[in-house]
C-alpha cells in the first residue's frame, strides 16, 4: 500500500518538502510507518516518542492500522504564549 506522510512544524527542517510517500505492507500500522521513516532519515528515528500522529482527521496510536491511500500527519509538540 502507498501512504503519504505529512510533516509539520520543525519536522520540515528534516523533510523540507513537508511530505514523503511510503510503500508499506498491507498489514502496516503507524509504528511500521515510523520505522520505515527512520530508514529514510535517522533524524526521524524517535518521531513517535515525541509527536502526535493523525491518520486522516483522527489522532492515532502506534497500533493504528493503515490502509492504502491514508495520509499520516506528524505533529510536533507546540508551545504557545
Amino acid at each position: 500500500m502507498i501512504i503519504r506522510a505529512l510533516f509539520f512544524g520543525h519536522y520540515r527542517d528534516t523533510v523540507p518538502s513537508g511530505e514523503l510517500t511510503l510503500s508499506l505492507p498491507d498489514s502496516a500500522t503507524v509504528a511500521d510507518a515510523a520505522a520505515a521513516l527512520a530508514l529514510t532519515d535517522l533524524r526521524l528515528a524517535d518521531i513517535l516518542s515525541r509527536t502526535r500522529v493523525a491518520v486522516g482527521a483522527d489522532f492515532a496510536t502506534p497500533e493504528t492500522p493503515l490502509k492504502d491511500g491514508d495520509e499520516l500527519a506528524f505533529l510536533p509538540p507546540m508551545s504557545g504564549g
